[in-house]
């Protein structure tokens, strides 16, 4: 009796802190989902795609700036919360490194794009502003479980952009309101958060300093490994979007991005799931993470994946033409390719997640390496040949199967190791030294 109690009292409280952390990432995803309908209907399919791509390459400077510093920063919140005030000292000096040096690879790609010049001064700035991130505690009220805080604030860049849009619409010059709906968005999201830290800062009734496995646990040889992973998954998941902006032409690039833009919506659930557990799951002991890796946890993520993926792909054609508009139509077999990938990625997000919770991200980076490799040098071969519906074939039918194999054969570790399991502090070297 105790222990089902315990349980649905566990469940309880998961549930909330779900609803917590989702009430705002819902608030978000209705609002960008919103932004992108409105530039679907009301400015066509080359306007989506370039926007689809900057807020891609924004997407990427995300990880670049972290660098390994969120997961670990959320990890050492969850454990240390005394020792707050030197965890965000150590964190933001680092992450405003990594901003200044993420730059020069915006100019490089805006170079690489096959765009008007109008439209890569639109990316090129929209996409620079990204940096701004640096300046963000997410990271810090995610491990500390400030999940409503955490949540909530997501909404506030796509909600300036919706507003920057409507001015647009009244006023014209499209593209230079979204650049400056984009920079108000980061710069109001950085000041709640300060808020939130000065006020946070004082409820620490006690304040730790000098904790050893701090100053480990934030050493670069130990981050970096956390920091490829982390950009080498990214890369594994959206590098198609990118490399379609290089190898193919906006219109291709505009149908992608409206296809992937309802799949991810269909994420949104499962992603709040995956959050929520991350401060729980890097406090699990061997033994329950043992327990994290039942087959009847796996076999309920393919029957949910599947459930959700068969309504997708059946009513594909009606969804593009009602959300985005009748030219985005042609989308269709882009997008029912894309929903065959939500039941697996439904498993490796769920890998991935668990893998860098555990201080697995050494195993989680070649993991990775691979998938991301295949994908990459399979798109370089198919998008000249035949644009968008390659990049959906390789990374739907070939990238996931190869990222949950190499993710299934590295669980074998939490059932040998036991309490021996690997430890963050690996160098860069040393990936790709070991075997699998």
């Amino acid at each position: 009796m105790e222990s089902g109690s315990t349980r649905a009292s566990y469940l309880a409280q998961l549930a909330r802190n779900v609803i917590h952390f989702g009430s705002g990432e819902f608030l978000a995803r209705v609002v960008s989902v919103t932004v992108v309908i409105l530039l679907g209907h009301l400015y066509g399919v080359v306007i989506v795609g370039v926007y689809g791509l900057a807020v891609t390459v924004s997407t990427y400077l995300m990880p670049v700036i972290d660098f390994g510093l969120k997961h670990v920063g959320a990890r050492l919140m969850s454990r240390f919360p005394r020792s707050a005030s030197e965890i965000i000292q150590r964190v933001q000096r680092r992450r405003y490194l990594m901003a200044s040096a993420a730059l020069p690879f915006v100019l490089l790609y805006v170079a690489l794009a096959r765009l008007p010049l109008e439209l890569k001064i639109f990316l090129l700035a929209f996409s620079a502003i990204g940096t701004l991130y640096a300046f963000s505690l997410d990271w810090a009220a995610w491990g500390s479980e400030n999940l409503f805080l955490a949540g909530m604030v997501k909404a506030v860049i796509p909600a300036c952009l919706l507003i920057s849009l409507f001015v647009a619409i009244r006023l014209g010059h499209l593209l230079s309101w979204l650049t400056v709906g984009n920079l108000v968005g980061y710069l109001l999201q950085s000041w709640i958060f300060y808020i939130w830290w000065q006020h946070h800062r004082r409820r620490i009734a006690e304040p730790e300093q000098g904790v050893a496995e701090i100053g480990e646990a934030l050493e670069w040889r130990r981050t970096g490994v956390m920091g490829v992973a982390w950009i080498t998954n990214l890369a594994f998941n959206s590098v198609d979007m990118l490399m379609l902006g290089v190898l193919s032409n906006p219109q291709q690039v505009g149908l992608y991005s409206a296809a992937y833009r309802i799949i991810n919506q269909v994420f949104i659930a499962y992603y709040l799931l995956t959050g929520v557990l991350y401060p729980q799951l890097a406090r699990q002991d061997p033994a329950q993470r043992r327990g994290m890796l039942r087959p009847g946890v796996f076999l309920l993520l393919i029957v949910v994946g599947s459930a959700l993926a068969l309504p997708v792909g059946y009513f594909r054609r009606p969804l593009l033409g009602v959300v985005f508009g009748h030219p985005f139509v042609a989308a269709a077999p882009l997008l029912l390719l894309l929903a065959c990938c939500i039941p697996l990625d439904f498993l490796t997000s769920y890998l991935s997640n668990a893998y860098l919770a555990w201080n697995m991200e050494r195993h989680m980076l070649k993991c990775a390496l691979l998938a991301a490799g295949t994908d990459i040098a399979l798109n370089l071969y198919g998008i000249p040949r035949y644009g968008a519906i390659a990049a959906a074939v390789v990374n739907t039918v070939i990238s996931y199967l190869v990222y949950l194999a190499a993710l299934s054969f590295a669980a074998r570790y939490v059932w040998r190791e036991g309490d021996s399991l690997p430890q963050a502090g690996f160098c860069l070297s040393g990936c790709f030294s070991r075997p699998l």
